[in-house]
């Protein structure tokens, strides 16, 4: 696979195609400041960034959508350049609620269609519009979860031409294999979000994913910030790890660069979140060098095979995905 800067995208099974470089955009609504995930897209657009990650989920929708129509209307890109990629959160699982989710973050990207439109998680909640719905005790109120049904709706929004593909995200072997047995399925998930990097390389799932055709798109591929509110700390910091550091240097390379460069050779896509413009800048700077196969090796010889995201908060809803092994 011969990658570079202009052409790096992988061929999914609808016939599709998606960039396996590109920009996430979660960034912590109460610490981030307005206008962080406009000018990170825009300048992610003017580097060579063309597969955009968001989620309505994320309050910030709008900024990415604006930063990409003033990217097509300055004639930098085009819209069938972009590859965007939104999320239905998990209180829209109700098949009646799915296009309606879509349609609000078509309106709040004020773009026609989405390019791949995953399920972000696979436990349903309350729904509505209280993207954390608890009880008087703090609980969360959990909702019936029945991934087919909400699949049918996302089918449903692809024949109506709102999204050109569609996937999966956070999905276990035995969730993906509820929609690859569907009776009646009619478009198969082309990808499976999760997190994925040299810690925690995913090598059952990648292989159960490559046999049925579904591409891997890795999360948190630098591994995560040190938030102990959400981040498994057991987990030391990926990016200070001696391997990385030292097959750097060979390259003139930083950490950061061979872990997304390991992921890419491998055909996993990656999206990692910056909102600092010289990690934006750095980041993109993977295909002017590769691993040799004893390289590839000694990364995957760093799995620990523990999540940096375990979100524990929701581990009694009975569609929590990772009580499994894979």
């Amino acid at each position: 696979m011969n990658l570079t800067a202009r052409s790096h995208s992988i061929p999914l099974s609808d016939g599709n195609s998606m960039p396996l470089m590109g920009l996430g955009t979660y960034g912590d609504p109460r610490t981030t400041p307005k206008g962080a995930a406009y000018e990170a897209v825009k300048l992610a657009i003017d580097v060579g960034y063309r597969h955009i990650d968001g989620a309505l989920v994320y309050f910030n929708e709008h900024e990415v959508g604006q930063a990409i129509r003033e990217k097509i209307a300055d004639g930098t890109v085009k819209r069938e350049d972009i590859f965007y990629c939104g999320k239905l959160w998990c209180t829209y699982h109700p098949p009646e609620m799915v296009r309606p989710a879509l349609e609000k973050t078509l309106k709040t990207l004020q773009l026609d269609y989405v390019d791949l439109y995953i399920i972000e998680f696979p436990t349903a909640f309350k729904p509505g519009d209280v993207f954390y719905p608890k009880d008087e005790n703090g609980k969360y109120i959990y909702h019936d979860t029945d991934l087919c049904a909400t699949w049918e709706a996302l089918e449903a929004c692809k024949d109506a031409g709102l999204v050109k593909s569609l996937g999966v995200s956070n999905f276990n072997r035995r969730q993906l294999e509820l929609i690859l047995r569907k009776t009646g399925l009619k478009y198969k998930p082309v990808s499976n979000q999760v997190e994925c990097h040299p810690y925690f390389t995913q090598p059952k799932l990648m292989e159960y994913c490559r046999q049925n055709d579904i591409v891997i798109v890795g999360y948190s591929p630098l591994g995560t910030s040190r938030d102990a509110s959400w981040v498994n700390l057991k987990c030391p910091p990926l990016l200070e790890d001696e391997v990385l550091i030292a097959i750097g240097k060979k390259y003139n390379k930083n950490s950061a660069q061979v872990a997304l460069r390991f992921n890419v050779q491998r055909g996993v896509a990656v999206i990692p979140k910056s909102f600092t413009a010289q990690r934006i800048k750095d980041n993109f700077q993977i295909f002017d060098f590769s691993l040799t196969s004893e390289e590839m090796k000694q990364i995957e010889g760093l799995n620990k095979n523990i999540r940096f995201v375990e979100l524990l908060m929701w581990a009694d809803h009975p569609e929590y995905p990772f009580h499994e092994e894979y």
